[in-house]
Order: C-alpha cells, then sequence, then structure tokens
C-alpha cells in the first residue's frame, strides 16, 4: 500500500486501529496532511472532516459519549490546537478518551517567527493525562520502537483507569508530501491486562453492616452512562426502608423507587423538614450534579458521613462532608452492597421510613407540579412540558447547559432511551456539536434541546456536512440568557438586559435554508402541540424546531413554581 512517507505517522495510524479506535474526526490543514493522508488509507477507521477545530473537538466528544470508545482528534499545527480546549476539557471531567493528535513544526522553529509555530507540546497539560511528543526523526530502530511505546502508552492510558483525554504532539518537517509503499503496517501491541475493580469481603461486610444500621441512608447520582446491571442493584437497594435514591435525567437510572425530580421535590420541603430528613450517610456516584438544591440542602444539613464512589484521580468533596473515598467503579461497588444486604436481610428492618417519607415528598411535588402547569399560561415552563410528553421514547436526547437542563430536571424524563448533557464543565460552548456528534454514532433519533444563546454560541456546527435526518433540534428562543433572569446573582442587576440576558442575533429561519435543514415556529401551546407531530415525523432532513416564548413572563412563572409549598 502507498502512503506517507512519514513513518511516525503510520505506525501512529496502525496502533489506533489495533487499539480499537473505530471513529476520527479531522480538521483540515497543511502540517497535518501526513497524518491524514495515513489515516485515509486506513479502511477501519470511519472518518469525518469538520473544519472548525472547536466544533470538532466536541464532534468527537459526542461521539465518544455514546460509543465509550476512544475517538481520534486530528489537527494541524498552531492555534488550532488551541481551539480543541474547551471540548478536551469537558473530556477531561466526563472521563471521555479523546486521543488529540496534532502536527508540529519541528522543535529548532519553535519561536522563531516562522508560520503557525507555538508551543504545543503540552498545551493542554491541565486536561490530558498526558502530554506525548514525537520528534521528526524516526528512521532508526531505536526511534521506531520509541514511537510504538508512547502511542501504545497514550492509547492505555486514555483508555484504562479513569479514562480521560491523552495528547500526541507529531513533529513533522517538510517535504510533507512524499510517498512510499509500506510493506509491513502490522505494529507491535501492547496489551494491558488489569485486575477487577471489586472489594474485598471484609470491606463489603463491614460498608454493608454500617448501611443497615443507619436509619437515614440517601444515595445521589449525577451524570453517567448507562448500565442496566448499576440500574438493578439500585433498584433493588430502593428496596430497602432506609434507603432513598435520589437521580438526576442524566444519570441514565430509571426506576419508579427512584426520586427523578430532585429540585422539584426539595423545593416544597420546608427548612425544619429538611433538618429531620438530614441523612446519616450519603453515598454519590457519577458526575456533577445539576441541583443546586441538593448542594444547598447538604452543605447547610451535613451529614455524618459523606462516601464517593468511583474511579478519581482527585479528592471530591462537593458537599464538604467527604468522609470515604472508594474508588471502584459504582455498578462494581453497589452490586456488592446488593448481594451482601440481601443476604444478610439487612435491609428488611422496619425501623425506618425513612425511604418512604422521600417518595411522599415526591409524590406531592408531583401533584403540585401537575396542577401548576396545567393551569399555567405560554412560557418557558408550559413549552418544556409540551415538548417532553411529545418525544418518543426510543430517541436520544441532549441537552445543552443554562435554561434547558434545569428546566429538564422538573420533568419526569426517565423514559427515553438516554439524555446526556456536558456537565463536565457545564459550559454551552459546543452543545450542538456534541450532539451532532453523538447523533453520527447513534441509530435512533438524537434530538438537541438548547437555548437561543446557547445555539448562537455553536452555530457554525451546523455546516457539517456529515449531519442526517438522525438529528434534530429544538431552540427555545427566550430573548437570551434565561438563566441570567432567575439566578440571584444577576437577575436585580441594571445591566441585566444589556450585558447579560441580552438577546441574540440569530436569524434561524435563513441558517436552516441556507444549511440544508427543514424549519418549524411554533409561539404559543396550540401551535407547538399541532406542529411538533409534524417535527419528530419529518425524515427528510435534519430539522429545527424554534419555540418562541416570553422572556421576563418565564421567568416570573419559574420563580412562582419554586413558592408552590
Amino acid at each position: 500500500m502507498e502512503t506517507t512517507n512519514k513513518i511516525s505517522c503510520n505506525i501512529l495510524i496502525s496502533l489506533l486501529k489495533e487499539h480499537g479506535v473505530s471513529n476520527s474526526v479531522i480538521s483540515p490543514g497543511s502540517r497535518n496532511a501526513p497524518i491524514v493522508v495515513a489515516l485515509a488509507r486506513c479502511k477501519e477507521i470511519n472518518k469525518t472532516v469538520v473544519i472548525d477545530e472547536r466544533s470538532a473537538a466536541f464532534i468527537a466528544l459526542g461521539m465518544a459519549s455514546i460509543s465509550s470508545k476512544p475517538v481520534a482528534l486530528i489537527c494541524t499545527s498552531g492555534s488550532a490546537l488551541l481551539n480543541y480546549a474547551p471540548a478536551i476539557a469537558e473530556a477531561y471531567y466526563r472521563q471521555l478518551p479523546l486521543i488529540v493528535i496534532s502536527a508540529d513544526r519541528p522543535i529548532e522553529w519553535i519561536d522563531q517567527d516562522d508560520s503557525q509555530t507555538i508551543r504545543q507540546y503540552e498545551a493542554l497539560s491541565n486536561y490530558v493525562k498526558n502530554s506525548y511528543n514525537i520528534p521528526t526523526e524516526c528512521t532508526s530502530e531505536t526511534m521506531r520502537w520509541y514511537v510504538n511505546r508512547i502511542v501504545n502508552d497514550a492509547l492505555l492510558t486514555a483508555t484504562s483507569g479513569r479514562k480521560a483525554p491523552v495528547h500526541i504532539n507529531i513533529q513533522l518537517d517538510e517535504p510533507l508530501n512524499k510517498f512510499h509503499t509500506l510493506k509491513n503496517n502490522h505494529e507491535r501491541v501492547v496489551e494491558l491486562i488489569s485486575p477487577q475493580n471489586t472489594l474485598s469481603e471484609n470491606i463489603v461486610s463491614t460498608l454493608s453492616e454500617v448501611i443497615g444500621s443507619a436509619q437515614k441512608v440517601l444515595i445521589i447520582a449525577g451524570f453517567m452512562q448507562p448500565c442496566n446491571n448499576l440500574n438493578k442493584a439500585l433498584q433493588s437497594l430502593a428496596k430497602c426502608n432506609n434507603i432513598a435514591i435520589l437521580t438526576e435525567n442524566i444519570s441514565n437510572l430509571s426506576a419508579d423507587s427512584f426520586i427523578s425530580s430532585i429540585d422539584r421535590t426539595l423545593s416544597i420541603i420546608s427548612e425544619t423538614e429538611k433538618k429531620c430528613i438530614t441523612p446519616d450517610i450519603v453515598i454519590t456516584l457519577g458526575g456533577a450534579l445539576v441541583s443546586r438544591h441538593i448542594k444547598h440542602f447538604l452543605r447547610t444539613n451535613k451529614p455524618h458521613e459523606h462516601w464517593h464512589i468511583g474511579i478519581s484521580d482527585t479528592t471530591i468533596d462537593c458537599f464538604t462532608a467527604l468522609t470515604k473515598r472508594i474508588n471502584v467503579p459504582p455498578t462494581e461497588f453497589f452490586c456488592q452492597m446488593d448481594n451482601k444486604i440481601k443476604s444478610l436481610r439487612i435491609g428488611d428492618s422496619t425501623h425506618s421510613n425513612y425511604s418512604l417519607i422521600w417518595r411522599n415528598y415526591s409524590l406531592k411535588s408531583k401533584e403540585l407540579h401537575d396542577h401548576f402547569v396545567d393551569k399555567v399560561g405560554w412560557s418557558d415552563l408550559k413549552a418544556f412540558n409540551i415538548i417532553f410528553s411529545h418525544i418518543p421514547k426510543n430517541w436520544n436526547i441532549q441537552i445543552s447547559n443554562g435554561t434547558s437542563i434545569r428546566y429538564s430536571q422538573l420533568f419526569d424524563t426517565t423514559c427515553f432511551n438516554r439524555i446526556d448533557c456536558n456537565r463536565g464543565v457545564s459550559g454551552i460552548d459546543g452543545c450542538t456539536s456534541t450532539a451532532i456528534g453523538a447523533s453520527l454514532v447513534c441509530n435512533d433519533t438524537t434530538l438537541l434541546i438548547t437555548g437561543d444563546m446557547s445555539a448562537q454560541y455553536d452555530i457554525n456546527a451546523l455546516s457539517v456536512s456529515a449531519i442526517t435526518s438522525k438529528f434534530k433540534m429544538i431552540v427555545i428562543n427566550n430573548s437570551g440568557g434565561g438563566i441570567f433572569r432567575f439566578i440571584n446573582s444577576t437577575s436585580d442587576l441594571p445591566e441585566l438586559e444589556e450585558y447579560f440576558a441580552t438577546k441574540p442575533k440569530l436569524p434561524l429561519p435563513e441558517l436552516a435554508k441556507g444549511y440544508g435543514f427543514n424549519f418549524y415556529d411554533a409561539s404559543d401551546a396550540d401551535e407547538l402541540e399541532q406542529i411538533f407531530s409534524l417535527f419528530i415525523n419529518d425524515n427528510s432532513k435534519p430539522a429545527i424546531l424554534r419555540v418562541n416564548t416570553p422572556a421576563k413572563k418565564s421567568t416570573e412563572i419559574l420563580r412562582n413554581y419554586f413558592n408552590l409549598k
């Protein structure tokens, strides 16, 4: 096979294939041409071309989040790499294995006022597990061994333990357009065998007895990938009278016994009642929580113990009450706890009604919610209610940060295939690109629910040619920055409308037409009800639905909603 004569590039692409990397996102350039050539001639790896590096990185992140597999991300030299930073930071905190590959100039030309020469090596060091630098010379057997070793190490580092991005920086000298015939494309592959992450029997017995003897145990799940075994273990634990389980929609856990709308439930509980339900033990799993209510509740009413479960490189103490950091996968931990508790019938005691207390609060909040939403006028809240009532159950939902993800927590959304959001860093940048990347590896339809400000921020993502009719997008058009009208830090500022909740210039009908999307528009409840079926059944092109809601009225209604108690 004829390919680039840059040996390091051929070694890299061969090892990507051998380590199971099946998707890549490429941004065109000059210095990365040899890498692109080697990749283009590798049939086993799918290629998606995205010109904008910032969008490209979020698209790769979306792919990795759905596939749970590493995705290669390739850019040219210079500022191109720096555009990856927001998505790489998000991937780091979501524990997603992106393989960042940047072409670089030879080291002797860095800082010499030559074109596209910046300090690339370790430019992303704060948000990758490791950085690797491959020099230009790769002709000796020693240098071939070196490149093979560090690429193997990079791929194993990204995909083992706490998964996270890695950065491989490849220095390439000119000429960049020379070819040779590659006779042997089989590289040495280093395999990693890790011991199973389980707790010893003694530790399982001790911890399960602590759980069984406590009257109030609160398990709280943040964002994570769907896992049937974990879901089953938590369902079983939820049968214990002394255990209540709180989930957010992006935890992708679902059971009638779970409290799935945390903010809605906590909003009807008085401060006095909260003191009475302060847990003895809090057990957390998954990533960062959306709910401000639960953070405030547990920081104000501290539990006696807080255990955090999961593979982590850092000590996570969100409630300022951490007592145990248990470094095992949540599925293994809760399956072991469930088996031990069932075998010893630890959870059968009737001395606690903690689970029942939480379920009663949840049912009460649902009654108040339904009554309020049924009577409320046209607003963000009404629009979200209609949307979540009509989305097909088999769809994959992506939600942007800001107003959209917070409204979604107020509704029962556990019936959908899966729900994702960029909550690692919680930025509005890249939400559209992430959803597009997810749609490229999903079998079913992917729906993005986003705000007008978030949509405007990442509008360039709509230009990606790989988008298919499986991608749909709802834009809540509420004059931008709805969350700033609600949160205390900005809501009362005289500068609110001019500097924070600023209305974006977002000509969606024209953009949809220009980028080849079908466009739908709704400005009241009846119109949204009527048009939604057309929107969800449109399979001819990707589609955008704009939902126009009143900004100030929506904020007022949301404030009234949180005073229902």
